[in-house]
């Protein structure tokens, strides 16, 4: 891979890792922070109020994916890139600076519900843009590498997050936590980001953009009616990351509150179990990716989809009775080792379901309907199962929407071999149809 192949990913992958900084340390930060928004009283219910905050950014990004998919698909995946990091770094500004409840009562709150509903609109359209420019920015056998370095980024941005966390736990107190310097990784957050703009305005466009003359004269381009005329397609990606998307989560944001307030782990050991799995996970990523380009897409999302399926609950309920780092360690890397199968590539295999003049809209929408009604909602669904006593009725949860995916990924065709500048054009060699099973 070339020296500007490598600039090409580095710089979509930068801007991505900020992006998901952002995103994760809310949902890291929340159990210090959620207490400072809402009246004294039910721990477990105000966390739940500030998660459901957190699910509302994800209700906005269909919004966000349709708004930025559309600039990506008629103004160019470079504009795009660089409009969802300027959303990020205003709804960072935001967050660090929300009064709290003593200080205006629930204005904080409405201060916070408009930060994360723009961290919402980037979100939504971050990961199509930026799926979309890394599969295209590489050559077409390997894809799968290098659209995997989205999840790598995405990764860093938690890791990076989890490590300014487990920082500040070990030089403040915990009284300090809560009083003021949660609001510490929302300025580094915001400051990255000022960064990551200044990279991506330089950055190139992709070729495959560039050169396609049809899809850029197309009018309909980057609209809902070139969308519906792929609806099969986009059916397709929310069907396949219904599975993914719940699991990723549970195991990423939510895993850190269930050691600390499940397993009985303090919040320093969860946080150190989370950062050191979480960069074993990251590392995988590459090597997951490449082994799609030779092996194909479908095999890894089949594996990840039969042990999520069927090893969720065992791990969930041995987690829960972990006790100590290493038995908890070694359990969430087994998790994740099986959610490779479907973070690695699950960027390019929607990618190359579209057709470039649709391509940023056609991942950005139905992905991000997925993870509104899924992702989102995942760590409020265990949170709700836990406040109703019956906790382990997540563990089924997370195994019922994997055996869906699963069924998706047996029914559907492979990816790997479709030409990017081809699909969708009735050349009857790589359309999108052809991924679809008959």
């Amino acid at each position: 891979m070339g020296r500007q192949q490598w600039k090409k990913i580095w710089v979509g992958s930068a801007g991505n890792m900020v992006e998901w900084f952002d995103w994760f340390v809310y949902a890291s930060f929340a159990v210090y922070f959620a207490d400072a928004f809402f009246p004294k009283g039910n721990d477990t219910a105000n966390l739940m109020n500030t998660m459901g905050i957190f699910a509302v950014g994800f209700f906005m990004r269909p919004v966000g994916g349709w708004l930025l998919g559309r600039v990506g698909d008629r103004r160019g995946r470079k504009a795009a890139l660089t409009l969802t990091v300027t959303l990020m770094s205003a709804s960072a500004v935001l967050i660090a600076a929300a009064p709290t409840y003593a200080t205006a009562g629930y204005g904080g709150i409405a201060v916070l519900l408009v930060a994360r509903m723009l961290q919402g609109l980037s979100v939504g359209g971050e990961y199509a843009a930026s799926a979309t420019y890394l599969t295209e920015a590489s050559a077409p056998d390997r894809r799968g590498f290098a659209s995997s370095f989205q999840y790598v980024s995405m990764t860093a941005g938690q890791l990076l997050g989890l490590g300014l966390q487990i920082v500040l736990q070990r030089s403040m107190s915990e009284q300090a936590l809560h009083s003021w310097a949660w609001r510490i990784p929302f300025i580094v957050g915001a400051l990255g980001a000022g960064i990551v703009f200044y990279l991506r305005r330089s950055m190139l466009e992709t070729e495959v953009y560039a050169d396609d003359d049809h899809a850029r004269a197309d009018p309909d381009r980057g609209t809902m009616k070139a969308l519906w005329a792929h609806k099969r397609e986009a059916f397709l990606v929310i069907a396949l990351t219904m599975g993914g998307t719940v699991a990723y989560y549970t195991y990423t944001t939510y895993l850190t509150k269930y050691l600390s307030g499940t397993a009985g782990l303090s919040k320093p050991t969860a946080s150190l179990v989370s950062f050191c799995a979480l960069f074993l996970f990251m590392c995988l990523q590459p090597l997951a990716g490449r082994l799609s380009d030779r092996i194909g897409r479908r095999p890894l999302l089949i594996t990840f989809a039969l042990g999520s399926t069927f090893l969720t609950v065992p791990i969930m309920t041995l987690l829960r009775h972990a006790g100590s780092f290493w038995p908890a360690l070694g359990l969430s890397l087994l998790a994740l080792v099986v959610v490779t199968g479907y973070t690695s590539i699950n960027a390019c295999v929607k990618a190359e379901l579209f057709p470039t003049g649709i391509r940023a809209l056609g991942v950005a929408l139905p992905y991000a309907i997925a993870n509104a009604l899924f992702g989102g909602t995942a760590e409020y669904v265990a949170l709700w199962f836990k406040n109703g006593g019956i906790e382990s009725g997540y563990y089924w949860y997370v195994s019922g929407c994997a055996a869906v995916s699963l069924i998706v990924y047996l029914t559907m065709r492979e990816t790997r071999t479709i030409d990017l500048n081809r699909v969708g054009k009735g050349t009857g060699d790589g359309t999108a149809e052809r991924v679809l099973a008959s």
